[in-house]
């Protein structure tokens, strides 16, 4: 009897030793932010931050002296504060004093150091630097001069005015670094960054999985006075397979994915882009404006019916932007459009171009007794990727008298056939590179035909170019604001390109997940994420 009693006695105790170990392991969970990226990675090098797929990491590993809220309000990050000279050139910032470097051996005795003005001057004149080759190097193209004037203050001054500046330094282009770790020729900095984020580097084994925990002087603070981040590590896995990635977050092995992909879209949500009802109880759907446009853009150099405004108001109209989404997209878009600049930034020009197949089909007639011609033939040149949306407009711009040939082509040729001019007609994106209209006005300035800039319109318009060089020198919001909403709304009328819809953002995330937000950059920051369970 005394042995049995011995035995259930050590059986008890294994049933507890081990109920505390899956409850420790469980709690372990909780603190873990997961997600896929089936993008490669090439580095966690915020000067080459230049994709999502780099940028998402890099915003968990570095500050900059500023940054975004999901309202793309511009906010004090490693700065507490600046001030903007009267004639618009000259912005110096104040740092605060109580942001350190991840602990890195380099930094001596105490492993970190504060971040103080020379920082910044280091890390733009590398952002600069021809050996470095920087893709971001551009964001500092209107900068005269730059320079610490003592530890706690950075100035910059700018050839010219350019009130979007602040949105330019918000990008993951300009944090900060520390030159004893990225100039130590022993520190491999792409694979072992060394920043100032909520989140400092653990582990990377490429393509397999990338690791951050938890920094723990960390400068930033939430509304209640609680250090971020809440969680203690974050984990991202690199499943190339964007169903396997689906499968693996509709098993709870994953907290979130971003973007609908062909193969699990008509799946998770219906046409009119709801959450299905086999999912409601299990995860939770988020959407909003994402600063992304798709557009035909149209060559105004090239030699083809498209010269005409009577031709471009016709395919404009000639389409129902609602039924393409509802098919194509499940709804992911809004086709309200007016101008380039896409709703949920300040300038857009609601002019809601309205469906009329009767009106396209009279201003086809038109160009035909005009032109003494009896057919219209355009072509459309795209990638492969795009070759559902080109069918659908064939289709529809057949209806209306114009007959569409759909040239598909590798997407490198593509862009290199729209740079040089020989795409007369092409399928085209515009997602914002930082939260101000100029981002997408700047397309149709005639000093950036290429190779001065992206005008791949050939746009020219001297009312346009007038309001656009305007705008440079107005430094009151509600006043540029509205000479941005003139300019797109000459973009609207002259119609140097049709816009399809302006993009959403999409993002799904498990029950147990709070704090994630959404925004029109469509970046991912985790330092407020909260996990319950």
């Amino acid at each position: 009897m005394k042995s049995i009693r011995v035995y259930i006695s050590i059986f008890c105790i294994v049933l507890t030793i081990g109920g505390c170990q899956n409850k420790a392991i469980k709690n372990d969970e909780v603190q873990i932010f997961r997600y896929n990226e089936s993008a490669n990675i090439q580095t966690l090098d915020p000067a080459f931050a230049r994709n999502m797929a780099i940028i998402w990491p890099c915003n968990q590993l570095f500050n900059g002296l500023v940054q975004l809220d999901d309202s793309l309000h511009i906010k004090p990050d490693i700065a507490k504060k600046w001030r903007v000279s009267e004639d618009g050139k000259e912005y110096n910032f104040t740092l605060r004093n109580d942001v350190y470097f991840h602990k890195h051996i380099n930094f001596g005795k105490d492993s970190t150091r504060t971040v103080v003005a020379g920082d910044f001057e280091y890390s733009f004149n590398r952002l600069l630097s021809p050996q470095v080759a920087s893709p971001g190097a551009w964001i500092l193209q209107k900068v005269e001069s730059f320079k610490a004037l003592n530890d706690s203050v950075f100035q910059i001054r700018l050839k010219e005015p350019f009130p979007a500046f602040l949105g330019l330094l918000s990008m993951r282009y300009a944090s900060v670094l520390p030159s004893e770790i990225v100039e130590d020729p022993l520190h491999v900095f792409r694979s072992h960054p060394i920043g100032t984020g909520p989140f400092y580097f653990k582990f990377w084994e490429e393509n397999i999985k990338l690791v951050l925990r938890k920094n723990l002087l960390y400068f930033e603070k939430d509304e209640e006075g609680v250090q971020l981040p809440y969680l203690e590590s974050v984990a991202i896995t690199f499943l190339p397979d964007k169903q396997s990635a689906f499968l693996q977050f509709i098993q709870g092995n994953i907290d979130f994915i971003s973007g609908l992909d062909p193969s699990y879209k008509d799946d998770i949500i219906t046409e009119t882009g709801e959450l299905k009802e086999k999912y409601l109880s299990k995860i939770k759907m988020i959407t909003g404006s994402y600063l992304n446009t798709e557009y035909l853009g149209i060559n105004f150099e090239g030699d083809s019916p498209l010269g005409d405004k009577l031709v471009r108001r016709a395919l404009d109209i000639g389409f129902d932007r609602q039924k393409m989404l509802r098919y194509l997209r499940n709804g992911m878009g809004d086709g309200s459009v007016g101008g380039m600049i896409p709703k949920g930034l300040n300038g857009n020009f609601d002019g809601f171009k309205q469906y009329d197949k009767v009106e396209a089909q009279k201003l086809v007639q038109q160009y035909k007794e005009k032109t003494n011609t009896k057919q219209v033939n355009v072509t459309l040149s795209i990638n492969d990727s795009y070759a559902d949306i080109a069918e659908y407009l064939q289709r529809e711009w057949q209806k209306i008298g114009i007959d569409v040939t759909v040239d598909i082509s590798p997407p490198s040729a593509l862009r290199q056939g729209i740079a040089s001019g020989k795409a007369a007609f092409f399928r085209g994106s515009w997602i914002a590179d930082y939260p101000d209209a100029e981002n997408y006005l700047s397309l149709f300035f005639s000093k950036n035909i290429p190779p001065q800039g992206p005008n791949y319109t050939r746009f020219s318009n001297a009312e346009f170019d007038k309001l656009y060089q305007l705008s440079y020198s107005e430094n009151d919001f509600a006043k540029r604001t509205e000479l941005y909403t003139q300019m797109d709304s000459i973009i609207a009328d002259e119609l140097p390109i049709i816009v399809l819809f302006y993009d959403k953002a999409i993002r799904f995330y498990q029950k147990d997940i709070t704090g994630l937000g959404i925004n029109p950059m469509n970046n991912l920051f985790i330092k407020k994420v909260k996990k319950t369970k």
